[in-house]
């Protein structure tokens, strides 16, 4: 199986360039996604300037998006139900798949560094007849290895929320969800630990296609994402381990999610309850012939926390659960 990727015409001026085609990006809601070697991929116009050093943007429409681990181009509205698509709003299966109506993607990112230990991040994804999302990012660094951060994401569903049936809407019209996040942590001596919390507020659902990307919340662990959700506090805490002499980097991270009830369809898509999980990851770079190879071992465990009811279907494949990567990339 394979996909024609990245296929592209690219235009370089002053400060800055503009390629149109099949091409690679890195948005929080639009982004190649962690750990594989054929990654997302999106189809359009996408561009960056950079007239000062303290300040760079970067934006573009988008046609076309080719998700991580499939091997076709999809339109944007049908790129929209390729994976499980949970509940509606009403409790029902939801029926978007096949049925959503969005043309294209609108992305614009402005990047400002008024201090060099100071970064601040704005950006607006509109994505037509679906949702307008917009993040505004703090990063601050500090004396001895601080770091910190601060996140703001609003939402608002746009059009009929991908259809003008209900029954097969993506998004519930009107609706909306407020996103707050925050961070500290220290970077010192090849290691690092993080503290993060994220704060979904029980406006609404914020809702996300996982075809494009994953989450931008400082909390998210691989394996496990918070969209579809709302009223949710989470809360992780994360340390890593560079060992450039042996080539190594280790990591440890702890979260624990406190989510809405798994009946509760308003707020949880996918009926998930709350749960801690654990992962450990360890990858080893290859040198000599196998230069650009490396291996990756995750270990993920989920411990359920939540009412589940005596159900079944509320913790298969879902919490008490382990999983077991053992990966190969090759970085060209």
């Amino acid at each position: 199986m394979d996909r024609m990727e990245e296929l592209f015409i690219k235009y370089n001026f002053k400060n800055g360039a503009v390629t149109f085609g099949q091409q690679l990006i890195n948005t929080p809601f639009i982004n190649l996604q962690d750990g594989r070697m054929r990654p997302t991929l999106v189809a359009g116009l996408y561009g960056h300037w950079q007239p000062a050093s303290a300040l760079k943007a970067e934006g573009g429409v988008l046609t076309g998006i080719s998700p991580r681990s499939t091997v076709r181009w999809f339109k944007i509205g049908e790129s929209v139900g390729l994976l499980p698509q949970g509940r509606s709003v009403d409790g029902s299966a939801s029926n978007y798949a096949g049925h959503t109506e969005s043309r294209a993607v609108g992305l614009v990112g402005v990047h400002y560094a008024p201090h060099p230990q100071v970064k601040v991040h704005v950006w607006n994804t509109y994505a037509d007849n679906l949702f307008n999302v917009a993040l505004v990012q703090a990063d601050i660094e500090g004396p001895r290895g601080f770091v910190g951060g601060l996140q703001v994401i609003r939402q608002d569903v746009l059009g009929h929320g991908g259809n003008a049936d209900p029954s097969r809407n993506y998004a519930v019209p009107g609706s909306k969800s407020w996103v707050f996040g925050a961070r500290v942590g220290q970077k010192i001596h090849g290691s690092s630990w993080m503290a993060n919390y994220t704060r979904i507020t029980a406006h609404g659902r914020y809702l996300m296609p996982r075809e494009w990307g994953r989450d931008p919340f400082f909390t998210f662990m691989p394996r496990e994402r918070n969209e579809g959700l709302g009223d949710v506090h989470a809360a992780t805490w994360a340390f890593k381990q560079n060992l450039p002499r042996q080539r190594l980097t280790m990591s440890l991270t702890l979260g624990y999610f406190h989510l809405p009830d798994v009946k509760n369809a308003a707020i949880n898509k996918y009926a998930l309850p709350s749960y801690g999980q654990a992962n450990f990851d360890v990858r080893y770079r290859f040198v000599g012939l196998l230069q650009g190879l490396e291996g990756q071992l995750l270990l993920v465990g989920k411990l359920n926390v939540g009412e589940t009811y005596d159900n079944p279907a509320f913790m298969f494949n879902k919490t008490d659960m382990w999983l077991t990567n053992v990966v190969l990339n090759y970085h060209f």
